[in-house]
């Protein structure tokens, strides 16, 4: 696998793990009955949530 296709490989992975969290945020909201501004707020929240995530698993794997 060259250089270049693990970057991208590797910013796949990234975006699907802020898009998994920021989904399951939402979809918790969704399930415990709130409204939309609720929703959004905790898709919101769960979005960067997985930023943060990301940020720390890729600071422990240098």
């Amino acid at each position: 696998m060259s250089r270049e296709d693990r970057s991208s490989a590797m910013s796949r992975l990234k975006i699907a793990i802020v898009l998994l969290v920021g989904a399951s945020g939402g979809l918790i909201a969704f399930q415990s009955g709130a409204n939309t501004v609720g929703m959004l707020a905790a898709t919101v929240s769960g979005l960067l949530l997985g930023v943060l995530l990301t940020w720390y698993l890729t600071w422990i794997m240098r």
